[in-house]
């Protein structure tokens, strides 16, 4: 008898990078002419909340209206390319070792790699295919003339993660019983219920306490690793490579400590 199908689901921000990785992006943004200073603060500050304290559903209501009102009006091919220019500056320090190391694990095991996230697609899609992910759900935004009209056509959150990840089973004959998923935040609980597997990565009070109750395994990612020693990435266009200066990081945060890494069955 063939083996089913089987897939490990991760939430991106603090579950495979060590913040939010739309919001990673403000200072790249700004040199590119997209925000405001101010709106560069705010983002700071946004972020400053969201690593040190979790996002709760009124932090994370409040940072998309805030991102929704903020891209209103970008030209979308501006954004994509201020993305993939500062892309392996931003996000390469910020990777945990543990989440790709997880990752090559389930993918050694043949199992489908798939990202799950609230952020924004054109900044989730280049990261998922930069980590080797075998499919993205991402939040998308309306596009009218080539530029963002500031409202949401898809948002990923909660539930919604829940009824993609269903859905990505049924099309593509994945056997959740036998599927993995990682989230650091208590608003993904209906994706970690989906499955067989669970594991709280980083978890916020909430899910700790969901994950004790439930049996669910808790990891605590600390390491962040240069994905160039390791993977091969394209380097930065010359055309906006001078955003990539300064852009490393946008906030300071405090990281987990005392990290203990579970490994996986294959």
């Amino acid at each position: 008898m063939a083996s089913s199908r089987q897939a490990a689901f991760f939430d991106l921000d603090k579950t495979i990078i060590a913040k939010s990785s739309t919001l990673a992006f403000s200072k790249p943004f700004q040199a590119g002419g997209l925000i405001s200073r101010k709106a560069l603060l705010r983002s700071v500050y946004s972020q400053f909340v969201y690593v040190v304290g979790g996002a709760d559903h009124d932090q994370m209501e409040k940072m998309r209206r805030f991102m929704s009102e903020l891209v209103t009006g970008w030209d979308v091919d501006v954004v994509r390319e201020i993305v993939a220019d500062t892309l392996h500056n931003i996000v390469d320090p910020l990777v945990y070792d543990e989440a790709v190391q997880l990752i090559e694990e389930h993918k050694a095991a043949g199992r489908d790699v798939v990202i799950v996230s609230t952020s924004g697609s054109e900044v989730v899609e280049p990261i998922g295919e930069m980590l080797g992910a075998d499919h993205v759900v991402a939040t998308r935004m309306n596009v009218a003339d080539g530029r963002y009209t500031g409202e949401i056509a898809y948002y990923a959150y909660a539930e919604e993660k829940a009824k993609a990840v269903l859905a990505l089973a049924e099309a593509r004959g994945y056997d959740l019983s036998e599927c993995y998923a990682y989230s650091d935040s208590a608003t993904d609980v209906p994706m970690l219920e989906a499955v067989g597997h669970a594991f709280a990565v980083n978890p916020d009070k909430e899910l700790r306490r969901t994950a004790a109750a439930n049996g669910w395994p808790i990891l605590v990612f600390t390491k962040p690793v240069a994905l160039r020693s390791r993977l091969p990435l394209p380097p930065a266009r010359a055309t906006l490579a001078t955003l990539a200066v300064g852009g490393v990081v946008v906030a300071g945060g405090v990281l987990w400590a005392n990290a203990r890494r579970r490994r996986i069955g294959a």
